[in-house]
Parts: structure tokens; C-alpha cells; sequence
């Protein structure tokens, strides 16, 4: 091998011939052959060029292409200087592998390609993660349905506590986002998921009646996993049974073995309905109630407009603040107490929007006013809304 002067002397004769030879520049990656290795150096012949050396921290290489080294090897390096004090180009195996890594990232996010991304430590907005040597993060709202923390009561520390089990595991991804300036790497369980559940959820179809075990019952549904491939459903809380239902705790619990209907597929969610499998009480509704008719009813709700009332275990009413007493009426609560059951008069009956209007009032109503009515409908639909 030519001394380390001589070999800078060739170096700058071949950068004064530029145009017939193209010569690296700082921050170019170059090509080379190992032709030395010691404890702290290794030494590459470029090109016929030249030699570079990598040392000290400049071994470290997040693409983890360079796990051992032998006399030969071809390899990647960046141009650090191209000569230094001993007239060698100095070369890092850092700095090429923390740009392939960074390149092979966006390759796969353009590729839609499925990683192993590593779970290192959870916040409660999400995991981090390590996607080979480089970080990232997985949001919450990225994870697939199984490892999403349900939570009863939306605990911040409860939903801490479940993300952090996940630390040390390995969970499946796509790069949603990727961009080494920033040093950001966002991924996505979800995608990837939804990726390998497009088959299975292409073989059902809305109108399809499934079996499944309740995996998670929130304030506003139920979460249903059926099927061989474990697919989750919700069943909202409106679709739970014709009655009113305040808290689906009280109907269902975790697992329970349900039977649900498809009605809706969009992507990945799927949404069912255990309503649909049993007969609309309201169709019938004529046949028990009729306007003018007293009946009992249970308070099952108290609300500034009026009284939310359970005729029967299909059949609830409302009565609005304007016909819970002959006297007008500041607060509702003064009047009647939730589990009072009270003697009520059928005002109205909408089987169509499922609704029954009742009163308190002793003295007869001389006819019903379409005010009246309007009133009880935007009641109904303020708590709906409210649901």
C-alpha cells in the first residue's frame, strides 16, 4: 500500500481531474472493500481511489447492515472529510447507515409493506416505538381494536397502565408517516390490521346475522368479537333493544355470548344491532295503550324538560314539563323522584318515532295541541341528541 502522503498527493492530482473521473464529494455515500481491521479502525480501499478509515463513534450504524466486518467485505460508507491528518478520507458507517435506515423507511411507507415495530416505553397518548435502530411513535388511535385500552370510565390511569403491558412487545405496523429532517417515524397498527382483515371482512355482508363473545362495554356500546379471524363489531347503545337504555352495563356484560345483525360495514368497522333480531314492540303499541287511557308507569329518568317513563319492559314515555302539574313547575325533581310509580294519562302515540306522550295533570286536557306535541318531540330529540 502507498504511504498516507502519497496516497493524498494522488487524491489531489484526480480532484484537479474532475472531468474525467468522478471523484466523492463531503456527504456522498461511497462504495469500498475492507482491506485492514483492527480493535478501533477499519480501513477501505475506495474505488482504487484511495483509502478511508472508520473510527471511534462513526462504527455505529442504525441500518444494522454492519454486524460483523471481515478483509474483503464490500461496504457502505459516508464521506466525513476527504482527507485528513494522516491523508486518509474519513469515512463514517453512522452516518450511510442512519441515511439508509431513514431511506429504507420511506421505501416501505410507499410500499404500504407491514414491519415489526417494537414497543420501548407508552405515554397516554400512545407507544413508543423502534422500527429496526430508529424511533418512533404509534398513537393511540392507531392500535387495532384488541390492544385499544378500553377503559370503564375513561381512567387516565388505568389506560396508562394497559399501554404500558405492551412494552418489550412486537405488534405489527405500517409507516403512516416518515421524515428524517424532523427525525419522525409515525406507524400504524390499525393500517396493517385493517390490511390483513380486507378478506376476511369482504365474506360478510350487512344483513348477516353473527355469534360473538362481548369483549368491552362502554358508556355509548358494546364491542363483539365473532368469527374464526376475531373480528369486533359495535353494537351502539341506540341498538341494543327497542327499550331505552341508559347504561349498557345493565343489559350486557363482558362475556356474554350475543347474537347481533350486521347493519353497516364501512372499512374496517363493522356495526351490528341486537334489536333487529326481535320484534318491534312498537308495531303493537295500539293494541296495550290508547289516547286518553290512565296507566302506570315507573320514572326511570329526570330531566329539566319533563319524565322519562317505563310503562312496560318494551314501552317507555315521556312526560313533558308542561304536563307534570296543573301549577307551572320551576324544577322537575320537585314533583317526582326516580323509581316513583305515578298514574299517567296517554296524551299521544307515535309508534312510528317510537314515541308516547303522558301527563301528570288532573284536570282533562281539553284536546291536544300540535304545540303540545312539538314540544314532546324536541324533548325526545334534545335527549337523543344528548345520547
Amino acid at each position: 500500500m502507498a504511504p498516507a502522503n502519497e496516497q493524498a498527493s494522488q487524491l489531489k492530482k484526480l480532484l484537479a481531474e474532475g472531468d474525467y473521473i468522478k471523484v466523492p464529494k463531503v456527504g456522498d455515500i461511497v462504495k469500498g472493500n475492507i482491506i485492514d481491521i483492527s480493535r478501533s479502525e477499519i480501513r477501505i480501499e475506495i474505488d482504487g481511489l484511495t483509502t478511508g478509515i472508520v473510527r471511534g463513534r462513526e462504527f455505529l450504524d442504525e441500518s444494522s447492515d454492519y454486524g460483523e466486518f471481515n478483509i474483503g467485505d464490500e461496504v457502505e460508507a459516508t464521506v466525513m472529510e476527504l482527507e485528513n491528518e494522516n491523508g486518509e478520507m474519513e469515512l463514517s458507517f453512522r452516518s450511510a447507515g442512519h441515511q439508509k435506515a431513514w431511506d429504507n423507511l420511506t421505501d416501505l411507507r410507499d410500499k404500504g409493506e407491514i414491519v415489526k415495530a417494537t414497543i420501548t416505553d407508552a405515554n397516554r397518548g400512545g407507544l413508543m416505538i423502534k422500527v429496526g435502530k430508529i424511533s418512533g411513535f404509534l398513537p393511540v388511535s392507531q392500535l387495532m381494536p384488541e390492544h385499544y385500552p378500553r377503559v370503564p370510565g375513561g381512567d387516565k390511569n388505568k389506560i396508562l397502565e394497559r399501554l404500558k403491558s405492551y412494552t418489550g412487545k412486537d405488534f405489527d405496523v405500517k409507516i403512516i408517516d416518515v421524515n428524517e429532517t424532523e427525525d419522525k417515524l409515525i406507524v400504524s397498527e390499525k393500517a396493517s390490521w385493517e390490511e390483513k382483515q380486507k378478506d376476511v371482512i369482504a365474506s360478510f355482508k350487512v344483513g348477516d346475522v353473527v355469534e360473538g363473545k362481548v369483549t368491552a362495554v362502554t358508556d355509548f356500546g358494546v364491542f363483539v368479537e365473532f368469527g374464526e379471524e376475531k373480528l369486533e363489531g359495535l353494537v351502539h347503545i341506540s341498538e341494543l333493544a327497542w327499550q331505552r337504555i341508559d347504561n349498557p352495563s345493565d343489559f350486557v356484560a363482558v362475556g356474554d355470548i350475543i347474537k347481533a345483525e350486521i347493519i353497516n360495514i364501512e372499512n374496517s368497522k363493522i356495526f351490528l344491532s341486537m334489536k333487529k333480531l326481535k320484534d318491534d314492540p312498537w308495531k303493537n303499541v295500539a293494541e296495550k295503550y290508547q289516547i286518553g287511557q290512565v296507566v302506570k308507569g315507573k320514572i326511570l329518568k329526570i330531566n329539566p324538560f319533563g319524565l322519562f317513563v317505563e310503562l312496560d319492559r318494551d314501552i317507555h314515555g315521556l312526560a313533558h314539563i308542561s304536563e307534570i302539574s296543573d301549577k307551572p313547575v320551576a324544577d322537575v325533581s320537585e314533583v317526582a323522584k326516580i323509581g316513583d310509580v305515578k298514574e299517567f294519562r296517554v296524551l299521544s302515540i307515535e309508534p312510528n318515532q317510537h314515541r308516547l306522550g303522558l301527563s301528570l295533570r288532573t284536570k282533562e286536557p281539553k284536546a291536544a295541541k300540535p304545540a303540545e306535541n312539538t314540544e314532546e318531540k324536541e324533548a325526545a330529540k334534545t335527549e337523543e341528541k344528548a345520547e
